[in-house]
Formats: C-alpha cells, structure tokens, sequence
C-alpha cells in the first residue's frame, strides 16, 4: 500500500508555483540588464559583429521563453533547444578561423541533432493540439 498525504501536496503546490515564477522573473530580469551591458560593451567597442548579433538574439529567446511561460503557464520544449542552437551558432562563428576541422563538423552535428529534436518535439505539439481538437469535438457532440 502507498503511503500519500494528498493535503500536504496540495498544501505546496503554491510553493512550486510560486518559485518557478519568482525563479522565473529573476532570470527575465538578470537578462534584460546582462542584454543592456552587452549593448553598452558594442557601444564602447564601436563595433558590431556577426557574433554579437547571435548573442543578443539569445538574450531575446530568453526573454520570450520566460514571456511564453508567463503567457501559457508552460515552457515550450523547441524553445531551449532552439538557444542551445544559437549558441552554437556564435560559437562556431567566434571560433571557426581557429577550430580544428573534426571540432567543427562535431558542433555541426550538434546543430543537426538539435534541429532534428526540435523538429520532432513541434510535430509533437501538432499532434497534441489535434488531439485536444478531436476531444472538445467529441466533447460537444456528446452535450
């Protein structure tokens, strides 16, 4: 027989919830002025490179994925793998003049896996929103 205090759960939920947005928040805002840093650094260079574009690119991923969670209460799977995707992206930018040719092919791969996974996880979705489609279908017909 399983033991389960099925109060005390619902009695932390409220602490899950409320430190996944506290969480949340801190890491929307540690962004938005690590973004305004970075801006201040290219303005002081007075440059703007290919690289620094990826960069500010990932700082806004961040932001939307932490704007997606407070929007639908979920964080969508593609979207972190979609940033480890740029990432590698301004990595690879950053360093291709100095790689090794087998270190570039492997972040390549990487990139591919990474594509091929997001790929999957949005047919995913698809299905999953087709599902809920046919079950309020099947919901209405049987009111």
């Amino acid at each position: 027989m399983k033991f389960e205090l099925p109060e005390i759960k619902k009695g932390l939920h409220w602490t899950t919830v409320t430190s996944e947005k506290a969480l949340l928040a801190v890491i929307g805002i540690a962004t938005c002025i690590a973004s305004a840093q970075y801006l201040f650094g290219m303005y002081e260079a007075k440059e703007i490179l290919l690289a620094d574009l990826f960069m500010l690119f990932i700082y806004v991923e961040i932001i939307g994925m932490v704007g997606a969670f407070y929007s639908t209460n979920r964080i969508p799977v593609t979207l972190p793998i979609i940033i480890a995707i740029t990432a590698l992206c301004r990595l690879i930018i950053m360093q291709s003049k100095n790689m090794e040719a087998l270190d570039l092919l492997v972040e390549a791969g990487a990139i591919l896996v990474l594509s091929g996974s997001a790929y999957i996880m949005s047919l995913k979705d698809r299905v999953s929103l087709e599902k809920q489609k046919e079950f309020k279908k099947e919901k209405d017909g049987a009111s």
